[in-house]
């Protein structure tokens, strides 16, 4: 399964430098030079990258123009799930480890499977219903007691009205 851990945005400056969106914990790790992530539109290779004014900026390689950074924007940056290591804390999880766990509610009910995963703030699941619509769980431990990747579902325990 890939893995989004950055978008590219607007160009920065005429030397073909982009500007990233992360979407990862560890942007030091994800982003050193020689990198090379999976897009849409072919791999992209990491020439160099650094802060400015709390922005990520990247330099591509082959990309020397601010009309060739323009032409990247908006590229999603992909990693193998396989590559991202487990945290070590039995409460913490990736995204693509809760994406597609079938959800019900401590009585055994079934409620629906996980589509995604929010970060607002406060992490919010979202589960596709039986009828189509979505419903967002906060994922605290008071509404969401177990988690259970390997089994391939996730327990909520919803007060009345959340579904």
């Amino acid at each position: 399964m890939k893995l989004a851990v950055g978008r590219i945005g607007r160009p920065h400056g005429v030397r073909g430098e982009v500007t990233v969106e992360v979407r990862t914990d560890d942007p030091e790790e994800r982003f050193r030079p020689g990198t090379v992530f999976a897009t849409d539109a072919g791999p992209v290779v990491v020439e160099a990258a650094r802060w400015h004014k709390g922005v990520l900026l990247l330099s591509v390689e082959g990309v020397r123009s601010r009309e060739a950074a323009e032409e990247l924007r908006d590229t999603m940056l992909l990693i193998d799930s396989e590559d991202v290591a487990p945290t070590g804390d039995p409460d913490e999880f990736h995204d693509h480890q809760l994406i597609g766990l079938a959800v019900v509610t401590v009585s055994g009910e079934p409620v629906g499977e996980v589509t995604d995963v929010l970060h607002h703030g406060q992490d919010l699941l979202v589960v596709r219903r039986g009828g189509g619509e979505d419903a967002y769980i906060p994922f605290v431990k008071a509404l969401v007691p177990e988690v259970d990747v390997e089994g391939g579902r996730l327990v909520v325990d919803p007060p009345e009205g959340l579904l």
